[in-house]
């Protein structure tokens, strides 16, 4: 189990550089190896995976990653799903040739959803994959020389909010049991503490996984600011400058650095900034048992033509099982799309 070091005190700001001042011809530069990959693989995988959108027998109604706001799961009680999580079939090496098979250039994996589980030992949190039967393999690294093998650019997901971070709680006014969720309160004297432990593990990816992309989440609660998301972005770029962030690293409706995230559609027009559409290949984004509305490999391969023309990206997402198996219609609907892809260059 990882052992929990106090918050450590880190130059946050670069007196020399603002990075979100850089010129267009340095911008354009650092975005030109994401505009020419065109296609990448999103990987949503965490504790929710072994549950499959189920829950006490019932199957639960929404994203299956969402399965503790849907099902109003305790954070007690979620925390004991560390005890049986154990993927021992993932396999990095199939996951990335899978990827690269299917003509993706990129890979983004969910390092830390919004259960605020960690698919990584970190010395910050005792909620990661070394307090699983998983404890001693570090599939993040798995990934990263996988993708490293394959000439796959690596990326990481990582959410704002927190379920299981003690500066969050459950909001306790909305309708639905994901509404006290989706607008996770803050404890304001605790705010500055959280903001600090997301830069210590920001930190981790970068100088552990050498994380090309990292792709933020959960922008929308109203705890999170524009001058919070601006002051991340300046400090990321700090640790490594030439990394590509996503706009939700502030508020995504009106921040457009370092490109925009469409989520399950995308523009008829394009956008006059960088853009990379995210969809699921059935409605889920996590692995969920009852969800078999599959898209179809000629479905994905005229969208992906289709936002290309727009000038855009499309990153695809995949859902593992609680085994780490990613699920065979999802393999089989790949590398269909990605023949069809090559016989249309």
């Amino acid at each position: 189990m990882a052992g929990i070091l106090s918050v450590s005190n880190l130059n946050t700001t670069n007196a020399q550089i603002k990075y979100l001042n850089e010129s267009k011809q340095n911008f354009d530069k650092r975005m030109q190896w994401f505009v020419d990959s065109r296609y990448g693989m999103f990987i949503h995988f965490g504790l929710y995976s072994q549950l499959g959108g189920e829950y006490k027998g019932k199957d639960i109604e929404g994203y299956a990653e969402w399965i503790q706001a849907n099902a109003d799961i305790p954070g007690e009680e979620y925390a004991l799903l560390t005890q049986t999580w154990n993927p021992k079939n993932f396999d990095a090496k199939k996951i990335v040739r899978l990827a690269k098979d299917a003509g993706m250039k990129y890979l983004v994996v969910t390092t830390k959803h919004h259960e605020g589980f960690c698919l990584w030992d970190s010395p910050y949190t005792d909620f990661d994959i070394a307090s699983t039967p998983m404890k001693g393999r570090d599939i993040l690294k798995e990934l990263a020389d996988a993708c490293k093998d394959e000439g796959i650019k690596f990326g990481t997901y990582y959410s704002i909010i927190d379920w299981h971070h003690s500066s969050q709680y459950r909001n306790p006014e909305g309708k639905k049991n994901a509404d006290h969720w989706f607008q996770v309160a803050i404890r304001p004297e605790k705010k500055q503490e959280y903001i600090q432990y997301m830069k210590n593990q920001i930190k981790e990816l970068i100088d552990k996984y050498d994380t090309d992309i990292l792709w933020f989440d959960g922008d929308w609660v109203n705890w999170w600011d524009m001058e919070s998301g601006r002051e991340l972005y300046e400090y990321i770029r700090t640790l490594k400058p030439s990394i590509i962030i996503n706009n939700r690293v502030a508020k995504r409706e009106e921040f457009h650095k370092d490109f925009g995230t469409p989520e399950q559609e995308h523009p008829a027009t394009g956008l006059d900034y960088y853009w990379e559409a995210c969809y699921t290949m059935n409605n889920s984004w996590g692995y969920k048992k009852s969800d078999n509305d599959w898209k179809t490999p000629n479905e994905i391969a005229d969208k992906l033509q289709e936002i290309n023309e727009k000038g855009g990206n499309l990153l695809l997402n995949i859902g593992p099982d609680g085994n780490g198996v990613v699920p065979a219609q999802s393999i089989i609907i790949l590398k269909e799309a990605g023949k069809l892809l090559k016989a249309k260059r």
